[in-house]
């Protein structure tokens, strides 16, 4: 049964891809919670008292107390309503979800995030990176760990990973354009990008990802912002 919306409280911002993880997660598993917007240029006292080490979100409330990091707040939801599990059953199968999770914050999410924030003459080098991390995802997909899998990497239904990889790579598309790059190339990507476009159409998620022109509009400025605290410093 749903929680009343003052037992869960969650501090997010509506661009963040960590905020969307528990966002799809508390939806998933269907949670009641309340919703405050966080302003990052001007962060309100509830975020400062409640992650005072890295003043970030989203923070998750449960009753008045507070749980951090995006992936750490998934497995508390997991481990406290689990009647609608995110993790898989098979210890094994939850390291391979674990160490795939670690993956995606530690080198392919940073690796999206470089081609974003590279200069001209360092995008091909930023683009490469990604790609090279979408090869392992790809291979994963077709002859390891995921080969055969069905619908999604949870199963017949959204799990962990792919919430964790999911919520975030609509940053792909946006950034394709903003950049004028090419980052997930359907002929190269099949696997992925077959399993993406089926994440992306799922009714949770389209509920919870803003609008593209939204998204665009977002990076547009702070593509711009960055190019001239660039020229600045120069």
């Amino acid at each position: 049964m749903a929680p009343p919306s003052d037992d869960l409280k969650l501090l997010g911002s509506w661009a963040s891809s960590y905020t969307h993880r528990v966002q799809l997660a508390l939806k998933l598993k269907g949670l009641a919670f309340e919703y405050a917007e966080e302003d990052l240029a001007d962060k309100s006292p509830s975020l400062l008292l409640y992650n005072p080490v890295y003043e970030k979100v989203p923070v998750l409330l449960h009753r008045g107390r507070p749980v951090l990091e995006s992936v750490i707040i998934l497995h508390y939801l997991d481990e406290t309503w689990p009647e609608v599990p995110l993790m898989p059953a098979d210890p094994y199968d939850r390291a391979l979800a674990r160490f795939w999770c670690h993956f995606v914050d530690d080198k392919l999410g940073p690796a999206v995030g470089a081609v974003f924030a590279s200069p001209s003459d360092g995008q091909a080098a930023a683009v490469e990176q990604v790609h090279e991390n979408l090869r392992l995802v790809e291979r994963e997909l077709r002859e390891g760990a995921f080969a055969g899998r069905r619908r999604f990497f949870g199963g017949d239904k959204i799990g962990v990973l792919d919430i964790v990889l999911g919520c975030g790579s609509y940053w792909l598309a946006v950034f394709e354009e903003v950049m004028e790059v090419k980052l997930v190339d359907p002929e190269a990507f099949p696997l992925f990008h077959s399993w993406l476009r089926d994440f992306e159409e799922q009714e949770e998620v389209k509920a919870i990802i803003p609008a593209i022109d939204r998204l665009l509009e977002y990076a547009r400025g702070v593509r711009q912002m960055m190019l001239g605290l660039s020229t600045r410093q120069q």
